[in-house]
């Protein structure tokens, strides 16, 4: 399948968590594991040669600490080949995402509809539709 993506005009492929749900049968993205996502990751990576691979950081990887988060994010980078990871969150995770560049990991921040998140949002919900709830993704 990467492959084929690779020969189109697509630009970024995301190797997303959403793989728990799509491939592995969870109800979530929270189950996912970094083990998930380095197995697929490396999978997508050497079947898109030419195309930017983004690997999602899952669940648990990054929010305990910014010592964790860039051991995993350096994991993740290391062990698939990607060209950056993807972590969800927005300023919250700035020292974070500064540290994981600091190692020499390239990282993608996401804000909005976060699917980590969704169990505390109450499902998948979009975000930011009124003044007051746009002004606090961040």
């Amino acid at each position: 399948m990467a492959s084929i993506v690779d020969e189109s005009d697509v630009e970024v492929i995301l190797v997303g968590d959403s793989l728990g749900m799509t491939m592995l049968g969870y109800d979530s993205t929270v189950p996912v594991t970094i083990e998930n996502m380095i197995h697929h990751g490396r999978a997508v990576v050497k079947g898109a040669k030419n195309t930017f691979i983004t690997v999602d950081m899952p669940f648990g990887s990054y929010e305990v600490s910014k010592e964790k988060a860039v051991e995993n994010a350096v994991r993740i980078f290391k062990e698939t080949g990607c060209d950056c990871v993807k972590l969800e969150g927005g300023l919250e995770y700035v020292d974070t995402i500064k540290a994981i560049i600091n190692a020499g990991v390239p990282v993608m921040g996401h804000i909005g509809l976060t699917p980590q998140s969704s169990t505390m949002l109450g499902g998948f919900k979009v975000q930011g539709t009124t003044r007051d709830s746009a002004k606090k993704i961040n």
